[in-house]
């Protein structure tokens, strides 16, 4: 098995790192990696209504869509993830396997952990671990969260969002009662000494390992990889499944509310409601914002042609913006 302690801390790379391995290496592999602060959506969700968009904008935290299913995660720098590869394997679904060496790595450190739910390791009744799997071809990929000293309110916080705001088909995220690992320790650890323990503990419990840098072709192909995907508002934000978006906004002028059916990451429809005044018919703009990304930069490119004032008395377009991107 090929054992990769990468070091790096983009979240687009280590995501695009994974696939990459996983559609190219012919060996067992098991990672171990860190992302500075970032989202990390699944496959089947709709990112919008997962993340806190205010916040994640104001903290400039990278959001990133994986390969597996599952719920969105928040990941920073006191996070450690880890992932398995393995092939020839038909274990899919199977996270018992692949979560032991984790429980068996906390208990030689006297820390007792458990298998819970469908993807979840517990200590004392409280998640530090949520895992997630995807099948390519005659391989399964299996990676998991380790919160070892993570900030959880920055997690609550990133996460945050009203339930009530998007309507959809997408796999919605189950919170849960967390805990550090750092917490539950005999003897303080850092982070990154714990990380070197984890890999030094899988190194011993595998036969036939072997450690392995990334070569210069492996990180350019990576790089390509994330200019092409894993760096791309369609694949970040337009892969999300088809949504409605309802948002009301109080402003100098009144109120509007905002009802949005989205596709494919377009603005199929858009409808304005509320009680502000303005001198010409706002229909004029819900034609134009009509099959418009759904992103900041995309709406403003067409907001930033009209006078708003025009249409919604003492508006600006930053509340517009706001209100059909879900700020409240």
């Amino acid at each position: 098995m090929l054992l990769i302690n990468n070091t790096s801390t983009n979240a687009y790379f280590n995501l695009a790192m994974e696939e990459y391995f996983l559609k190219n290496a012919s060996e067992d592999i098991f990672m171990l990696w860190r992302n500075e602060s970032a989202i990390i959506v699944g496959k089947n969700q709709n990112t919008l209504s997962e993340i806190n968009y205010e916040y994640v904008k104001q903290n400039k935290i990278k959001v990133v869509r994986r390969q597996s299913g599952g719920g969105a995660v928040f990941h920073d720098l006191g996070n450690i993830n880890f992932t398995f590869i393995s092939c020839n394997d038909n274990s899919f679904s199977d996270f018992k396997r692949f979560t032991m060496p984790i429980i068996d790595a906390l208990k030689n450190l006297n820390i007792q952990s458990e298998f819970s739910g469908r993807n979840d390791l517990l200590i004392d009744n409280q998640k530090f671990s949520g895992n997630a799997q995807y099948n390519y071809k005659n391989k399964v990929m299996h990676h998991g969260t380790l919160l070892f000293s993570s900030e959880i309110n920055d997690l609550s916080s990133a996460l945050k969002v009203k339930p009530s705001k998007f309507i959809g088909k997408s796999v919605k995220s189950v919170k849960s009662r967390v805990t550090n690992i750092a917490n539950h320790l005999e003897q303080d650890m850092t982070v990154l000494e714990f990380k070197n323990y984890l890999m030094n503990f899988i190194n011993s419990k595998y036969e036939n390992n072997c450690l392995y840098e990334l070569s210069e072709e492996d990180i350019n192909e990576i790089n390509k990889l994330v200019e092409d995907k894993y760096n791309t508002w369609q694949w970040n934000f337009g892969h999300s499944p088809k949504y409605a978006l309802n948002n009301e906004i109080k402003y100098p002028g009144g109120n509007i509310e905002f009802s949005l059916n989205v596709e494919k990451g377009l603005i199929k429809e858009i409808k304005f409601f509320g009680d502000f005044f303005g001198k010409k018919d706002v229909s004029y703009i819900e034609d134009l914002l009509k099959n418009t990304n759904h992103n900041e930069a995309s709406i403003r490119s067409i907001l930033n042609n009209i006078d708003i004032n025009d249409y919604f008395l003492n508006c600006d377009i930053d509340i517009l913006v706001d209100g059909i991107m879900g700020v409240k």
